[in-house]
C-alpha cells in the first residue's frame, strides 16, 4: 500500500522531538507493508509515529512502549475514538494545585534543575488535575501534550544533561529558541490544538499497551505484521536516562530513588534491550516469539550492536530476510543516526 492511498492522510502526526524517532522514515517503511496486513503491531512504538502512520492506513493497530509516557501517545493518538481536550477541560488542568502534599514531585526534584521554582509547582499542580478529567483519553491526551511541552523548553530535548536553566539564561541559545523561556502554560496551549487535530477514528480497535516486549509477544493473537524498532546498542540506547523527567511525571513515583546529577529514578524499569550484554539474547528471544506473526519488518542502523550479519543470522531460522538500505546524508541525533551511516531495515517474510 502506498502511504499516499488513504482517506485519513488529512490527520496530521505532531512532529516529535524524540530521539531516533522514526517520523522522518514514515514513508519509506511504509512501502513495504502488504495490502493484506490488517491487524499490525507496533512494538517498540516510542514517539508513535509509526504506529500512527499504521492508523492512517485503516489498520487496526496494537501499539506498546514499556515506557508510559510514551504509552500516553499512544492512549491519545492510537487508541483513542475521538475524545479532545475542551475548554472546561483546560480550566480543570489549569486550576491549581488540589493536593500539594501529594503533588510536589516536580519542584522538589527539578526546581532548579530543569525548571525554575514557578515552572515546576505549575507542573506539579498540572499534574495534580489530570485525574479530574472525565475519561482516560482526555488523561492521556493532556499528560501527552504536557511531556511535549516539557521538551520543548528544554536545549536538546532530553533531560540526560544539566545544563537547561544555564543554556535558558544564555541570550544566543534563546535568540534561536525562545521556547527554552516561555512558560509551560503556553507552549501547552500552542502545541494543543495540532495534538486534537492529530484525533481521529479509523474505525479499528485499536489498542495500546505499556510492557515489556517480550511479555506482550506471546499473549497476542491473529497479527498480520509487527514492526519492531527495538534500541540501538552503542547509539543512545538509554531512554530512560534521556527521558526520566518525563517518566517521573507520568508515573508520579512514590517509591524510586532519584540518583546522580540528573535525578534519574533507580531502580529503572527493566528493557533488556539497552545494554550490549543483554540485547543479543533477548533479540533472540523477541523473534522466537514472534514466530507467529507472519510478516516483520525490523528497523536498525548499520552502527550498531549486534552487526547485521549477525541481525540476519538471528532472523533467519524463522524467515526470510531482505535488507534494504537508506543513507544518512546528514546527522539526525540519536540511534547513530550520524552522516554516512545507514537506516536498515530488515524485510522479513514467512518461507
Amino acid at each position: 500500500m502506498l502511504f499516499t492511498e488513504t482517506k485519513y492522510l488529512d490527520y496530521k502526526f505532531p512532529v516529535p522531538q524524540y530521539l531516533g524517532a522514526k517520523y522522518i522514515h514514515r514513508g519509506w517503511i511504509a512501502q513495504y507493508i502488504p495490502d493484506n496486513a490488517e491487524t499490525v503491531l507496533d512494538a517498540f512504538s516510542g514517539s508513535q509515529s509509526v504506529a500512527y502512520m499504521f492508523k492512517q492506513m485503516g489498520k487496526r493497530v496494537i501499539t506498546n512502549d514499556f515506557l508510559n509516557f510514551n504509552n500516553m501517545i499512544g492512549k491519545a493518538l492510537i487508541e483513542n475514538p475521538g475524545h479532545t481536550l475542551e475548554k472546561e477541560d483546560i480550566d480543570i488542568l489549569f486550576s491549581g494545585n488540589t493536593n500539594p502534599v501529594e503533588f510536589n514531585l516536580m519542584e522538589k526534584l527539578f526546581s532548579g534543575l530543569f525548571f525554575v521554582s514557578e515552572e515546576a509547582a505549575f507542573a506539579d499542580g498540572f499534574r495534580s488535575n489530570v485525574s479530574r478529567l472525565n475519561n482516560p483519553y482526555k488523561q492521556a491526551l493532556a499528560l501527552a501534550v504536557m511531556c511535549r511541552s516539557m521538551t520543548r523548553k528544554v536545549t536538546m530535548g532530553h533531560f540526560a544533561h544539566t545544563q537547561a536553566l544555564v543554556y535558558a539564561a544564555d541570550p544566543a541559545r534563546i535568540k534561536r529558541n525562545r521556547s527554552l523561556i516561555r512558560p509551560l502554560k503556553e507552549l501547552f496551549m500552542e502545541l494543543l490544538p495540532e495534538y486534537n487535530a492529530a484525533v481521529f477514528d479509523n474505525f479499528q480497535k485499536n489498542v495500546s499497551y505499556n510492557e515489556n516486549i517480550l511479555d506482550l509477544l506471546p499473549k497476542l493473537t491473529d497479527v498480520d505484521l509487527v514492526y519492531f524498532d527495538p534500541p540501538y546498542c552503542n547509539s543512545h540506547a538509554d531512554y530512560q536516562s534521556f527521558y526520566h523527567l518525563l517518566e517521573t511525571f507520568v508515573e508520579y513515583w512514590k517509591d524510586k530513588e532519584f540518583v546522580n546529577g540528573t535525578k534519574r529514578y533507580e531502580p529503572k524499569k527493566y528493557s533488556g534491550f539497552d545494554k550490549n550484554s543483554e540485547a543479543l539474547g533477548n533479540l533472540q528471544l523477541m523473534f522466537e516469539r514472534a514466530a507467529h506473526i507472519p510478516v516483520w519488518l525490523v528497523s536498525y542502523n548499520d552502527r550498531s550492536f549486534p552487526d547485521i550479519d549477525t541481525m540476519i543470522q538471528m532472523i533467519e531460522p524463522y524467515r526470510k530476510v531482505k535488507v534494504e538500505r537508506k543513507v544518512y546524508h546528514a546527522g539526525r541525533g540519536g540511534k547513530g543516526s550520524v552522516a554516512g551511516s545507514h537506516e536498515i531495515l530488515f524485510v522479513c517474510t514467512t518461507k
